[in-house]
């Protein structure tokens, strides 16, 4: 059951990495390498801000195996955004410091709804599945996330 569970997140990771890795590195977030942490189908990318700042982003994947207590059900993950003034991203009471699911963020807080909710999770059973919510969330993700992270775009019920 580990070893099948080790597969499952070193597949997610392999394609999370195909679909989102080039952009993200584009924009100067990097792969934590975090094996403990992939176990538990945790994955981010951090970016240091000229601010002294710190960006995460952080996608969780909750991997069901067919079996008697999840047969059928589809895998899922979500994405967490997250500055800090912490370098590993923990709360510090720091001002700017904010957290919010790309989901809460674009639906909540910009009022696009382009998901079917602001407590979004992505499914998917297959490849296919899998690099299409991918590539959902990380269009996302780049285009309302990463500004938001950096202070550079404001949800419009804050702006000043």
């Amino acid at each position: 059951m580990v070893q099948e569970r080790q597969s499952q997140q070193e597949y997610f990771q392999t394609i999370l990495r195909t679909v989102v890795g080039q952009a993200f590195d584009a924009a100067g977030y990097e792969f934590k390498h975090a094996p403990m942490q992939w176990i538990g189908g945790k994955y981010r990318f951090e970016k240091q801000f000229e601010t002294g700042l710190y960006g995460f982003i952080d996608f969780q994947t909750l991997v069901y195996a067919d079996n008697m207590w999840s047969s059928g059900m589809a895998s899922r993950f979500k994405v967490q955004l997250t500055r800090s003034d912490d370098p590993n991203g923990k709360a510090t009471g720091h001002e700017q410091y904010v957290t919010r699911s790309v989901s809460q963020l674009v639906v909540a807080d910009f009022g696009v709804k382009i998901l079917p909710n602001a407590d979004h999770w992505w499914e998917y059973r297959d490849t296919d599945s899998l690099g299409k919510g991918l590539a959902e969330a990380g269009h996302l993700v780049v285009g309302y996330g990463m500004p938001w992270l950096a202070g550079d775009l404001t949800p419009p019920d804050t702006a000043t």
